[in-house]
C-alpha cells in the first residue's frame, strides 16, 4: 500500500520525531492540549475574580472613590493610611478581632479533641452522634445566625421565664460582653463538629499496640495523652488550629446576622468594619487600604501559626 502511494517507509517516523522535537525546543509537554483544556478556564477564572482585584486593590487604597463611579477616583497618596492611624473604630475592631479569635480557637479546638475521643468509644449511636454534631457546619453563617439570634431574643427568654434561671434571663445580644460572647458561643458550636471529624479521622490511624503498650508500661492517662496522642496527631492539630484561626478572623456572616457590630461598635469585627467602610459609608479607598491591612494581618498570624506547630510536629 505504502508503495502503491508513493509513501517512504521513515516518513511517518520522521513526522513525529520532528513534532518532539518542536515541542522540546518550545518546552511544551505531551499533554498541553489536555493541560489548556482543563486548566486553562480555572486559571482565567482565578486571574479575573482574584488575581486582577487584588492587584487593583492596591491601586484603590490610595484613592478617594465611593465604589461608583470611576471617574471620581481621586488619587490621595497615603491619606488613607493615615486615616487608618487615627481610626478609632479600626483599632477597636482589630483588638476585639484578635481576642474573638483566641478564646474562640481555645474552646472550639479543645471541645472538638473532647467530643473526637468521647466518639471514638464504642458507642452504639456514636455514627448518629457524628452526623449530629457536623450538621452546624453545613449550615451557612448568615442563616446560623439569623436561627441563633431567634434563639437568644425568643427561646432564651422563653426558657428564662418559665425556670426563672439568670441565664436564660441575659440580654444576650444586649451588651457589649454577652453579645462577645453570644457569638463565642454561635461560632464555637457551627466550627466544633467539622474539627471533631479531622480529629476522629487522625485519632483513628494511630496504632493500637502503641497505646496498649504505654498503658502496659504504667502511664496514667493525662500521660497517654501528653507522650503518645499529642505527638502522633500533630497534623490535625496544625489543620484544625489553622482553619479555627483563619475562619474567626475573618468571622463576619456571624456579625451581621446576630449583633451587626452593636451595640453601637462593641462588637464589630474586622471584617464587619471593612464591609461597613465600603459598602455602608461608601469610603471604598479607604475600605479597600483597611482590607489591605486585614489580609497581611490574616497572613501573618496564620503562617506564624503552622511554621510553630509545624516544628512541633518535626519534634514528635
Amino acid at each position: 500500500m505504502r508503495k502503491a502511494l508513493g509513501i517512504q517507509k521513515g516518513w511517518e517516523q520522521s513526522t513525529v520525531n520532528r513534532k518532539s522535537a518542536l515541542r522540546h525546543a518550545l518546552g511544551i509537554q505531551k499533554g498541553w492540549g489536555q493541560q489548556i483544556v482543563f486548566l486553562g478556564p480555572c486559571l482565567i477564572f482565578f486571574l479575573t475574580i482574584v488575581i486582577t482585584p487584588f492587584v487593583l486593590g492596591f491601586y484603590y487604597s490610595s484613592t478617594d472613590w465611593n465604589g461608583l463611579d470611576l471617574n471620581k477616583a481621586v488619587w490621595t497618596g497615603s491619606a488613607n493610611w493615615s486615616r487608618i492611624l487615627h481610626d478609632d473604630n479600626f483599632w477597636h475592631s482589630l483588638y476585639f478581632t484578635l481576642r474573638f479569635t483566641v478564646v474562640s480557637v481555645v474552646i472550639a479546638n479543645i471541645l472538638a479533641l473532647l467530643l473526637a475521643f468521647v466518639l471514638m468509644a464504642s458507642l452504639k449511636t456514636k455514627k448518629v452522634l457524628r452526623t449530629v454534631f457536623f450538621m452546624p457546619n453545613v449550615i451557612g453563617g448568615i442563616l446560623l445566625g439569623y436561627i441563633w439570634q431567634f434563639i437568644f431574643t425568643k427561646g432564651f427568654a422563653t426558657i428564662g421565664d418559665l425556670t426563672n434561671n439568670p441565664f436564660f434571663t441575659l440580654p444576650w445580644l444586649g451588651t457589649p460582653n454577652t453579645g462577645f460572647w453570644g457569638l463565642i458561643i454561635v461560632f464555637v458550636w457551627q466550627t466544633a463538629g467539622y474539627m471533631m471529624v479531622i480529629y476522629i479521622a487522625s485519632l483513628a490511624g494511630i496504632p493500637k499496640d502503641l497505646i496498649e503498650a504505654a498503658k502496659i508500661d504504667g502511664a496514667r492517662p493525662y500521660q497517654l495523652f501528653k507522650s503518645v496522642y499529642v505527638p502522633l496527631i500533630m497534623p490535625a492539630i496544625t489543620i484544625c488550629l489553622f482553619l479555627t484561626t483563619s475562619n474567626a478572623f475573618k468571622m463576619f456572616d456571624l456579625n451581621l446576622s446576630l449583633t451587626k457590630g452593636g451595640p453601637g461598635t462593641s462588637t464589630q469585627s474586622l471584617a464587619y468594619n471593612i464591609y461597613s467602610e465600603a459598602l455602608i459609608n461608601n469610603r471604598y479607598g479607604l475600605g479597600t487600604a483597611k482590607a489591605l491591612l486585614f489580609f497581611a494581618a490574616v497572613s501573618i498570624i496564620t503562617v506564624t501559626q503552622v511554621i510553630i506547630t509545624k516544628r512541633k510536629e518535626v519534634s514528635a
